[in-house]
């Protein structure tokens, strides 16, 4: 992976909580004509969703996801570590919510032990008694990972895989309304047990905006 100031010294700052200053799907464009062609093949991995791309993850429905093995390591670190802390905070919220409830199933799989940060902001989530505010200190927590995985190589194409994730989240922000906010949380930790005679999956359902 080369250096690409010209690209990252453009680039507006970016500040969670306030609006994108461009689409992701535009910045992605536009990263596409810069950056070299293995580099710009990892832009499709970088999502608000842990599964990878094309992973057959799916679950008799397109927002169905299990986490049931962790994501194929791709040639970034960066990229890898992401999905990992995700992957570690959907688990996470699943259990807790399920544990909270007291219901029968929790997560699909024991969630891995590390990162254990992923953990502690799943804990405190489920505390959180508004659905909404859950969100937020959950994305929060996700730009704060994002920069701690980015690493002090500025002018790296991790600096563009971190920026394109902030604005995913700056994107999904936007989206929330209070009701919104709920159906979110419900849906994608509340860990929704799909049986069928006791033996079909545990899901996840995802609530990244389409």
């Amino acid at each position: 992976m080369g250096s690409y100031y010209y690209l990252v010294a453009q680039l507006p700052y970016l500040v969670y909580g306030q609006p994108a200053p461009m689409s992701s799907e535009a910045f992605k464009s536009r990263c596409r004509e810069m950056l070299s062609g293995s580099d710009a093949a990892l832009l499709d991995f970088c999502t608000l969703d842990p599964e990878p791309a094309g992973s057959g993850g799916v679950l008799g429905d397109e927002t169905v996801v299990s986490y049931m093995e962790a994501p194929v390591s791709t040639t970034s670190s960066f990229i890898d570590g992401w999905r990992d802390w995700e992957r570690a905070l959907r688990l996470n919220l699943a259990r807790y919510r399920g544990q909270r409830l007291k219901w029968d199933g929790g997560a699909p799989v024991d969630p891995p032990e590390a990162p254990q940060e992923a953990m502690v902001v799943a804990k405190a989530a489920v505390m959180v008694d508004s659905p909404l505010e859950a969100e937020f200190l959950l994305d929060q927590s996700r730009w704060n990972a994002i920069e701690s995985l980015q690493g002090i190589v500025y002018f790296s194409a991790n600096t563009i895989y971190a920026y394109l994730l902030k604005l995913l989240l700056m994107e999904r922000r936007s989206l929330f309304r209070l009701e919104e906010g709920f159906a979110e949380y419900k849906g994608l930790y509340a860990a929704i047990i799909e049986r069928d005679g006791g033996n079909a999956p545990i899901s996840i359902e995802s609530g990244e905006p389409k």
